[in-house]
């Protein structure tokens, strides 16, 4: 087991990432669980099947990757000062999911868990697979990658991911439908080819707890090409990038 802490402070305006095996092998009778603590200033006890599998996780880690067999598993959060939460995840075997410990978009609204699967479908060699994660308490919001809006109008608890080409983009995100100042960034992100990297936005620009966690993982490369859209769901939606929301 591997814990994997990678806060990215906006005011770096850069975005590390901390590269892990492939995320998961269809020939596999297990899939993968990553754990992403994302609730600013709250540490957690997270437990697994009603064993403890790490204490004292602070804003920003990921825990994981956690090896399961498939089928139903519990996941239960006890904070330092507040109500534990309790979360199920159905694991697929081959699979990979991230459960995301994070708060509402209402301000003051208790944590919430959601889970969801990373694409681990082939890219072209020269291609990156990029996921960008609505978990901040601010309303919908716009993605803006290299000064072009590519992911529009996602909400708490939605996400959009794309093949893009691997190399360096800057990226900021926005009040949804607005070009002015960025609630977040912009950051300097590298996309390596070959790679699935998962982005989480977090906190809220009310109390300057405005950040980024992300991680990452290999893919397949195919010399067939990838798909410059992976179609996960029906809510925000340029240049057919879609977004979807979280366990679907």
């Amino acid at each position: 087991m591997l814990t994997m802490s990678v806060v990215v402070a906006a005011a770096t305006a850069s975005a590390l990432a901390v590269t892990g095996a492939p995320p998961g092998d269809a020939r596999s009778s297990t899939g993968r669980l990553f754990v992403v603590q994302a609730v600013p200033g709250t540490t957690y006890d997270v437990s697994l099947d009603g064993e403890q599998e790490q204490s004292g996780v602070e804003t920003g880690t990921v825990v994981g990757p956690l090896e399961l067999r498939a089928g139903q598993h519990e996941v239960r959060f006890d904070p330092d000062d507040g109500q534990p939460l309790t979360a199920t995840v159905s694991v697929r075997a081959g699979s990979s999911k991230d459960l995301v410990l994070h708060l509402p978009a209402d301000p003051g609204g208790a944590p919430v868990a959601d889970t969801y699967g990373v694409s681990t479908k082939p890219v072209a060699p020269d291609m990156a697979r990029v996921l960008v994660a609505h978990t901040a308490t601010v309303p919908p919001a716009d993605v803006r990658v290299d000064g072009k809006v590519v992911f529009e109008d996602i909400a708490n608890g939605e996400f959009a991911q794309a093949d893009v080409p691997a190399g360096p983009h800057e990226a900021a995100i926005l009040p949804a439908g607005t070009t002015g100042d960025p609630i977040l960034g912009p950051l300097d992100v590298d996309l390596p080819a070959g790679t699935v990297t998962m982005v989480y936005a977090v906190g809220s620009p009310t109390n300057g707890s405005m950040n980024v966690i992300s991680h990452r993982a290999e893919v397949p490369t195919s010399a067939a090409g990838s798909l410059r859209a992976i179609h996960t769901g029906s809510a925000g939606l340029v240049r057919s990038w879609r977004v979807a929301a979280f366990g679907r």
